[in-house]
């Protein structure tokens, strides 16, 4: 089968295209792209036809799913598509909506051809991230979407501020309970000593991310360094072990083994985790850890620390993005707060399920194709005393935190709700838009004589 080939619809079900990162990748985007079309498929009301990108592909051929036959197939594609790839999909397939998350701005080519998908069908933004000062050059992007999901208070405040009569739904992400979860004490007891050799006074900081720069892979092997040597200068037998599970040497990254030689680090003060891991047995790694870091300059939402929450392990975490959503329960996330908790000399604070470093500064990166991407830029000093604090506060106040988070990610962000509102989103935005011959509520644009 090919991208061109038609697949048959008999049943009526709402057929959704969808643009993001693989499905099946590690990345956040993509692992919960997987989540949401898994849970809709339970439903029996939908089909779904992907192109995963953001990955290097080793096979280019479609992907199927024996238990979804033809409802869920997966297209290997460089990059997210092109317009050529899109135009012919749309007119090949029929799809009734255009599902795509990530930024918006790596793949322009979308917006170019906006009229002629949107006269067809609607288009469903599932806005993934972002990061204040206010994008106003999103926009664009915005105004050209039916509908813009939102993962964290911070995106659901931006585009309520910057484009407000866009329909906006504030939908943040949800894990599978049931898998993450703390797991038996003594399976835990003994997996730490079988697999790393660490008694219950060893300090276990787990790491689970990409090794992209802007995950500050290399930076926090340096800081853990620094901590290494501040709480040993204290105490020369203080027991410590920094895991990282990732790729040490991915094109998108730092060299991982060779931070690790420069700074003579040993097998016991850090260790990478090269294999990939079953959900339940990551599951294992995140109750076994004393902590979870993720110390993004830039982040979405962040699944790796919300999975440790859900499994019962306490956070250190960037204040950006969705990560201090993790962190409190916030109520509200806006830019002048931010601005104003920026400006604090104390930027490492304890909260209701671990600890959070404020950013010291912003920064603007990006490239020719890709301008504007705001980062929040940590002090390394920041993290260190952020480590040292989650070191000192020993196992009962570190299990209060992370039994905290548990209960946070429980309450706040339920898996079967999440689903839910899915499932009524997607039929709400095809009975009020239509596709098709039944479309609606989409005004084409005209050429005027002057």
């Amino acid at each position: 089968m090919s991208v061109g080939e038609k697949i048959e619809v008999t049943d009526k079900k709402i057929k959704v295209l969808t643009i993001s990162d693989h499905p099946l990748s590690p990345s956040g985007v993509g692992t919960q792209t997987g989540y949401v079309i898994k849970e809709l498929l339970k439903t029996g009301k939908f089909q779904f036809f992907s192109l995963g990108g953001a990955i290097q592909h080793q096979d280019y051929r479609p992907q199927r799913f024996e238990e979804y036959g033809d409802d869920w197939i997966i297209y290997p594609c460089d990059g997210y598509g092109n317009a050529d790839v899109i135009r012919s999909t749309i007119r090949t397939q029929k799809p009734d909506i255009l599902w795509f998350m990530t930024d918006p701005r790596f793949y322009p080519w979308l917006w170019e051809i906006e009229n002629e998908v949107r006269s067809l069908i609607p288009m469903v933004y599932y806005h993934v991230w972002d990061n204040f000062p206010y994008p106003t050059y999103n926009k664009i992007w915005y105004d050209s979407t039916d509908v813009v999901v939102t993962i964290s208070k911070l995106t659901s405040n931006i585009v309520q501020t910057v484009a407000p009569e866009v329909e906006e739904h504030y939908l943040p992400h949800a894990i599978p309970t049931e898998i993450f979860k703390p797991s038996d004490k003594q399976k835990v007891k003994e997996f730490r000593k079988k697999q790393f050799g660490m008694d219950d006074d060893h300090f276990f900081i787990f790491w689970n991310n990409r090794n992209a720069r802007r995950k500050q892979s290399g930076s926090l092997i340096f800081w853990y360094k620094e901590f290494l040597d501040k709480i040993r200068k204290k105490n020369k037998d203080a027991k410590a072990t920094l895991v990282m599970h990732s790729d040490p040497r991915d094109p998108n990254g730092q060299d991982l083994y060779r931070i690790i030689e420069e700074l003579n680090l040993s097998r016991t003060d850090i260790l990478l985790s090269v294999d990939k891991l079953q959900p339940d047995d990551l599951s294992l790694l995140y109750s076994s850890a004393d902590v979870t870091i993720g110390i993004s300059d830039a982040e979405g939402f962040g699944l790796s620390t919300f999975e440790s929450m859900a499994c019962g392990t306490p956070i250190i975490v960037t204040m950006t993005g969705g990560l201090q959503e993790q962190i409190t329960p916030l109520k509200e996330v806006t830019c002048k707060q931010m601005l104003k908790r920026n400006k604090r000399k104390d930027r490492v604070t304890e909260y209701e399920h671990g600890i959070g470093i404020e950013p010291c500064s912003k920064a603007i990166i990006g490239s020719q194709e890709v301008p504007f991407i705001y980062e929040d830029r940590l002090n390394g000093t920041d993290v260190v005393s952020a480590l040292e604090k989650m070191y000192e506060y020993g196992y009962e106040k570190r299990s209060e935190l992370g039994e905290a988070g548990r209960q946070h990610v429980l309450k706040n962000y339920n898996f079967e709700n999440f689903a839910k509102q899915w499932e009524e989103l997607m039929l709400n935005t095809h009975e009020k838009y239509g596709s098709w011959e039944t479309r609606k509520n989409y005004k084409r644009w005209e050429l005027k004589a002057v």
